[in-house]
Order: C-alpha cells, then sequence, then structure tokens
C-alpha cells in the first residue's frame, strides 16, 4: 500500500508536470509539444493505481457531460478563433475528469480532476471576471504593486542593471540590446498559484484528508511558497534579457516555470501524502 502511495504521488505529480507544461507551450511555445505533452499527461493517468473502496459502477451521465464540456470548449474555441489559453486547457481537463468519473476504474482520479480543475476555474473567474468588473486595474494594480516593483526590488539589491519601469506591467531593458517587455499575464504567478491550490482541494478530496486545518495551512504555506518563487523566476527573467537578449529570455520564461512548479508540487504531494 505504502509503495503504491509512493508511486501515485509521482504519477499525479508528473501528470501535472506534462499538463501544466502543455499549456505553456499552447500559449507561449510550440503547438506541437503541447499537443506531445498533453497526450503523455493523458497516458500517464493510466498509471494511477487505486486504493480503498471506491464505487464500481459507471455513469452515463458523467460520461455524457464530460464530452458535452469537451465539445463546447473546442466549440467555443473553433467559432472564436482563439488560441487555447489556461482556462480552455483547464476546461479541457474538466471535461476529461467527468469521463474519468463516470467510469469504474479511473472514478477516484477523475474525483481529483474535477475538484482541482473545478477549483482553478472558479478561482480563475473569481479573479480574472468578478474581481476586474469591480476594479478593471486589478489585475494591472497586482502585477505592479506585487510582481513587478518586489522583482526589480530584488534585482536593484543583487545587481547594477539598467532596467526602467515605463508603465504599470512594462520596463526597458538597456543590456546586451534595448527592449521592451511587459511583466503580466502567466508572470503574475496567479496561474500557478490556482493550479496548487486545485492540486491540494483535488488530492485532499480525493484520498479523504480529514484534517481541515492542516490543508488549509497547507493551502497558504503554498501559496506563499508559490509567490517568492514566481518573484525569483522573475528576477532570473530580467537577469537572462538584460545579460543574453530578449530571445533567450523568452525560451527560459517557457521553461523555468514548469521546473519550479514541479519542484514545488513534488514537496506539496510528498506533504499531502505525509498528513493523510
Amino acid at each position: 500500500m505504502i509503495e503504491a502511495q509512493k508511486k501515485n504521488i509521482l504519477v499525479v505529480l508528473l501528470i501535472m508536470a506534462f499538463f501544466t507544461g502543455a499549456t505553456i507551450q499552447f500559449s507561449e511555445g510550440s503547438t506541437l509539444i503541447g499537443i506531445i505533452l498533453f497526450l503523455v499527461s493523458l497516458g500517464l493517468t493510466t498509471r494511477i493505481q487505486l486504493s480503498g473502496e471506491y464505487i464500481t459502477k459507471s455513469s452515463k451521465f458523467y460520461v455524457i457531460l464530460g464530452i458535452l464540456i469537451l465539445l463546447a470548449d473546442i466549440a467555443y474555441n473553433l467559432k472564436a478563433m482563439n488560441q487555447l489559453r489556461t482556462l480552455d486547457s483547464m476546461t479541457f481537463f474538466l471535461g476529461i475528469s467527468f469521463i474519468a468519473y463516470g467510469t469504474s476504474k479511473y472514478k477516484r482520479m477523475g474525483e481529483f480532476g474535477i475538484f482541482m480543475s473545478g477549483t482553478f476555474i472558479v478561482l480563475f473567474l473569481f479573479f480574472y471576471s468578478f474581481l476586474t468588473s469591480l476594479n478593471n486595474n486589478f489585475i494591472n494594480d497586482f502585477d505592479h504593486y506585487l510582481v513587478l516593483l518586489p522583482s526589480l526590488t530584488i534585482v536593484n539589491a543583487l545587481t547594477d542593471m539598467n532596467i526602467h519601469i515605463i508603465a504599470t506591467e512594462t520596463v526597458q531593458f538597456n543590456g546586451v540590446e534595448d527592449a521592451t517587455v511587459v511583466i503580466g499575464g502567466p508572470c503574475s504567478g496567479l496561474y500557478s498559484m490556482l493550479l496548487l491550490i486545485g492540486i491540494i482541494v483535488g488530492y485532499a478530496k480525493m484520498e479523504r484528508l480529514s484534517d481541515r486545518k492542516k490543508v488549509f495551512l497547507l493551502v497558504f504555506t503554498t501559496i506563499i511558497i508559490a509567490y517568492f518563487a514566481n518573484l525569483i523566476r522573475v528576477s532570473l527573467l530580467y537577469y537572462v534579457g538584460y545579460n543574453y537578449g530578449i530571445k533567450q529570455m523568452m525560451f527560459v520564461h517557457v521553461y523555468l516555470g514548469w521546473i519550479i512548479f514541479v519542484v514545488i508540487s513534488f514537496g506539496l504531494m510528498t506533504i499531502l501524502n505525509r498528513i493523510k
């Protein structure tokens, strides 16, 4: 049983790592690589070893619901000609999770996916729809005061790079090449925070973690760790862009966040297994 749990931790970690990598590739990298990573993450779900009691009967309702969610998401993006983003990927994951929940073999993994992706979607809509409807500049202010300024403070304390703020979310480099870079969107670190919170909620539900105080404390700690990890990531992007150019910075931008997410997720999964 213990070995199975350890294997599940590794497999779930790999699923989320490849899935996150796919999301980043879809939005900022190679679509082909994104598709490959997405298929690998789906294939890894078959390696989950389910433990404990779970319902063995399948449910056509959840399978149909999952298929409808997938079709609705695909139809919307085809009609709107949108590029796949994080919300689309999580909606896709939600549909797949409902399909898995409707089967007998992967019901509990489907439950994990439903709560993980559902938590992300709810929090995403709260931050990017509800709060922005109350204050149109909410995301811009968040990026400026909680990401751009603190990260520049770190850089200025450790280096003598010539980086100027020219707008709320924009900085100008005068390094190996002159360039203007927008520090916003994925750079805010909100996506990673929401994904990590979703992992905690999904795993806690799937494994029936009973100590809610520890789970809430873990959520709070994860947010703090993810926030400072993102500041370090952005600071490193400044350094790479300033010293090696924007092309190299964008390459690091696509992969660095994924690597940091894997490291944090591994620690998170290990802690979740210990507090069960």
